[in-house]
C-alpha cells in the first residue's frame, strides 16, 4: 500500500512539474487562452495601470514579454514557436520583419483612432500608408551634457565634442550604428552610408575622439550621468529624458546639423492569434487619454498628435524633446542594411572600440 501510495505522489508529481513547464512554455512564448493579448515589447515600456485599465474595461488580460534589442525580437519571431499578437519594432525593423514575411498587415476598417496621429509620422518610407503599423513612441539621437562642467549653449553641435577640454570626460552609448551614425553627420554624410571609405573615415574620425571618451556604456549610462560621473554624454532622447529627471543639471540637445530620428510602432506577426483583442488593444491605446498618459510615464514623446495636446505645457513645449520643423527636416531614419553592410559598420565601430 505505501508503495502504491509512493506511486501515486510520485506520478502526481511528475503531472505537476509538467503542467508547470507547460505553463511556462506558454508564459515565454505567448499564452494561447481566448481572453488573452500576448504582448512581446522592449522592457518597461507601457504604463502598468494602462494594462489594468485595458483588461477592466474589455476582460482580455495582457500577457508580456520583453526583450532587449530589435535583433533578439526578430531572432525569436522568425524561428516561430511563439504565439505573439503583437511587437514593437523600430523602423528599419519593420522592414526587414516585412521582408522577412513576418507581419500581418493592418485591418484598417477595425482601427478607430488612426487620425489621431501627426501626419508627419504617418506614411514614412519604412511603413508607407502604414499598412503594418500603428505609431508608439519616436525620438531621437543627442547629446547629454550638465552644466556644473559645460556651459549651458557651448554644446550644439556634433562637432563639438571633440574638443580637448572634454578629454576623458564624455560616456557614449555602446551601439555601432548610432556611433558611427554621429561620426557620419559630424562630417555631413548620410547616416545611412554604406561607403566603405566613407565608413573608413568616420572610424578615423571616432578614433581621434577617443581622448574624450570616458567610458562606452549600456544602460547604465543613465546612472553614471545622474550621479555626475561624466559631463557629456550621447544617447536617445528618451534615455535622455529619465536623466533629466534624475539630475536637474543636465540638459538634451539634438544637433541641428542632423541626427538619428527613430520610431517604435506596434505590429501583428503573423504568429497572432487573438484578432479581437489586437484591435482593441490598438484602439485602446489610439485614444488621445490613454496616449498621454503613457507618455508621461515613458518619457517619450508621443507620435499621438491629441495626446500631445493634452501633455502639461511644459512637456510639449519641450524643443529637447519635441523639436521643431526644421530640426526634424534634417534628421535621418536609419534604413534596413543587409548583413553585410551591417557587418562593416560592426567591423568599424569595434575597431574604435578596440583603439579606446
Amino acid at each position: 500500500m505505501k508503495k502504491l501510495f509512493s506511486a501515486i505522489i510520485g506520478l502526481l508529481l511528475v503531472c505537476g512539474l509538467l503542467a508547470f513547464g507547460a505553463h511556462s512554455l506558454q508564459t515565454s512564448s505567448g499564452s494561447t487562452g481566448k481572453k488573452v493579448l500576448n504582448l512581446y515589447t522592449w522592457g518597461d515600456y507601457i504604463d502598468p495601470s494602462l494594462l489594468t485599465k485595458f483588461q477592466k474595461q474589455t476582460g482580455y488580460h495582457v500577457n508580456v514579454e520583453t526583450f532587449d534589442s530589435n535583433e533578439a525580437m526578430f531572432t525569436k519571431i522568425k524561428q516561430g514557436g511563439t504565439s505573439y499578437d503583437l511587437t514593437v519594432p523600430s523602423d528599419y525593423m519593420i522592414e526587414k520583419m516585412k521582408a522577412a514575411h513576418l507581419l500581418l498587415p493592418l485591418n484598417k476598417k477595425r482601427l478607430t483612432g488612426m487620425q489621431n496621429y501627426d501626419a508627419r509620422f504617418m506614411n514614412l518610407a519604412f511603413d508607407r500608408h502604414n499598412k503594418y503599423s500603428v505609431p508608439y513612441f519616436w525620438g531621437t539621437l543627442g547629446i547629454i551634457y550638465n552644466d556644473k562642467y559645460v556651459k549651458p549653449g557651448s554644446i550644439k553641435h556634433w562637432n563639438d565634442l571633440w574638443t580637448k577640454k572634454y578629454s576623458n570626460n564624455i560616456m557614449l552609448i555602446d551601439s555601432a550604428r548610432d556611433v558611427m551614425g554621429f561620426a557620419l553627420a559630424s562630417m555631413n554624410q548620410s547616416m545611412n552610408t554604406t561607403d566603405p571609405a566613407t565608413l573608413l573615415a568616420a572610424r578615423n574620425k571616432l578614433n581621434r575622439l577617443s581622448p574624450n571618451v570616458k567610458a562606452v556604456v549600456a544602460d547604465e549610462i543613465k546612472m553614471y550621468m545622474i550621479q555626475n560621473e561624466a559631463a557629456v554624454a550621447v544617447d536617445w532622447s528618451g534615455e535622455a529624458s529619465e536623466m533629466l529627471a534624475g539630475n536637474s543639471h543636465l540638459h538634451y540637445v539634438v544637433p541641428s546639423e542632423g541626427s538619428n530620428l527613430w520610431f517604435d510602432n506596434l505590429v501583428i506577426p503573423k504568429t497572432a492569434k487573438h484578432f479581437n483583442a489586437i484591435y482593441a488593444f490598438l484602439n485602446f491605446m489610439s485614444e488621445p487619454k490613454n496616449a498621454a498618459q503613457n507618455a508621461e510615464y515613458i518619457g517619450y514623446a508621443t507620435p499621438n498628435a491629441k495626446a500631445k495636446a493634452l501633455l502639461p505645457k511644459a512637456v510639449r513645449n519641450d524643443r529637447q524633446f519635441y523639436p521643431d520643423n526644421r530640426t526634424i527636416s534634417h534628421l535621418q531614419i536609419y534604413q534596413d542594411l543587409s548583413p553585410a553592410k551591417v557587418g562593416l559598420y560592426n567591423d568599424r565601430y569595434l575597431e574604435f572600440k578596440m583603439h579606446h
